[in-house]
């Protein structure tokens, strides 16, 4: 028997960890080259897992809902059977789980991935913790009842119910979970009784980091919305005149969203603090422009794919990248390091018809742009022999930014560059 080793594979720089969603495969079953063994999830995104070799599984070492370190076996295969059943029971459950770095996407300060070097936290424990308000200097002094010390659920429970006064701790230095705990192990509390004609439906794994994210960006951030209305007629009639063409040298769609993060670009160079972090007291200044451009999938969730690099990028560069991602969203096969190490962000409510919006900071970013729809609107005209009224395409700008490090004036400033980027667009531009 050729023995081989099927492992959690490596998802993205930040990933230390994912959830065994769902086995597609059971023990006995025979695997084809490539074809996908199981589903897994990260707190990022949900991944599937193929089979490097053929063969036919003869142990699977984890369960469904199972937390596994990346590098970790989670099932074995047999290359070179026949495809015969092969009777070896499922591995008892496991709990492997190690703290990961907090994510950028969750919260500006890193979650403490072990204490001492050595005590782990399991997914549950930190996230009674962050539930309970314990902070982790509290969490290093509770005794664990567990193998190796660790803290156990009973522990930490018993911790909250008997200390007589809990302080209210820093931001900073609460737990944040990498992983949502799994169902069957939290505490229930409960029902309650609605009155009227209600269907409730439990949030899906996607929508409850989402709601996460955005209250932890509402936690750490101080929120300020400025508002820009923009004339983007230019733009308007050169991508009229140019789609077609564009279409037929690309095979790409020429939409408004690479003309939008090409402008971006140039007002992030004119302001670099908007494509800065902040650590404690120190504002970390991004030297790469990683421009987010949030899409809504068809469940309704919403994902923010990520263009490295993109000031590096051409405008056919950004259309292809942004149509590549865009459509790769929408069928869930980004990569978790395609939702990563974002800088600055661009929202477009106006593919809902709305005409702005205040969108959210996507931490530990501190800034983030929304675009409204583009209406046709009367507008006053200055000219060198007075004023008249013309039709335009007007389209609102809505600049959220953390008014910690970013002022309104700078917040204001960057938002006017932008839309005087845009109205100075080209119309002899060629593609």
């Amino acid at each position: 028997m050729a023995k081989f080793e099927l492992i959690m594979p490596k998802m993205g720089e930040s990933i230390t960890e994912a959830t065994i969603l769902k086995w597609l495969k059971k023990v006995g079953d025979t695997v084809k080259l490539d074809e996908v063994v199981l589903e897994i999830a990260t707190d990022k995104v949900d991944s599937e897992v193929p089979s490097p070799v053929a063969g036919v599984i003869t142990a699977l070492l984890f369960n469904e809902g199972d937390v596994v370190a990346v590098g970790k076996v989670v099932a074995e295969m047999d290359t070179e059977a026949s495809g015969a059943a092969v009777a070896v029971p499922v591995a008892p459950k496991t709990e492997v789980a190690k703290v990961a770095t907090t994510t950028a996407e969750v919260k500006t300060t890193p979650a403490v991935s072990n204490v001492g070097g050595d005590r782990f936290y399991s997914p549950l424990v930190l996230n009674i913790a962050r539930q309970e308000g314990v902070s982790m200097v509290e969490l290093e002094q509770i005794a664990g009842t567990g193998a190796g010390g660790r803290v156990t659920k009973k522990d930490i429970l018993q911790y909250v119910e008997n200390r007589s006064a809990a302080p209210t701790p820093k931001a900073e230095t609460l737990v944040t979970p990498t992983q949502e705990t799994k169902a069957e192990e939290v505490k229930v509390a409960p029902a309650k009784s609605y009155s009227g004609n209600v269907e409730i439906v439990e949030m899906d794994r996607m929508r409850k980091l989402i709601a996460q994210n955005m209250v932890n960006s509402k936690h750490t951030s101080a929120h300020v919305t400025s508002f820009v209305e923009a004339d983007v007629t230019n733009i308007v009639l050169w991508r009229n005149k140019m789609k077609k063409k564009f279409a037929e040298l690309y095979g790409e769609n020429l939409t408004f969203t690479p003309i939008f993060i090409e402008a971006i670009c140039k007002a992030l160079r004119d302001y670099p603090v908007v494509n800065s972090s902040i650590d404690g007291n120190n504002i970390i200044y991004r030297k790469d422009y990683n421009i987010g451009m949030a899409a809504a999938l068809a469940n309704g969730n919403l994902i923010v794919p990520v263009i490295k690099n993109a000031d590096q990028l051409n405008l056919v560069g950004l259309a292809k990248k942004v149509n590549d991602l865009a459509n790769r969203a929408r069928q869930g096969k980004l990569k978790a390091d395609e939702i990563e190490g974002g800088t600055y962000t661009v929202s477009n409510v106006g593919t809902f018809g709305n005409l702005m919006g205040t969108p959210v900071i996507l931490q530990p970013q501190v800034a983030i742009l929304a675009t409204g729809a583009i209406k046709k609107k009367p507008v006053v005209i200055e000219t060198e022999a007075g004023d008249t009224i013309g039709i335009r395409h007007m389209m609102f700008l809505s600049h959220s930014y953390d008014h910690r490090i970013i002022d309104g004036s700078v917040g204001g400033a960057f938002v006017r560059k932008v839309a005087d980027y845009l109205e100075q667009f080209d119309t002899s531009r060629e593609i």
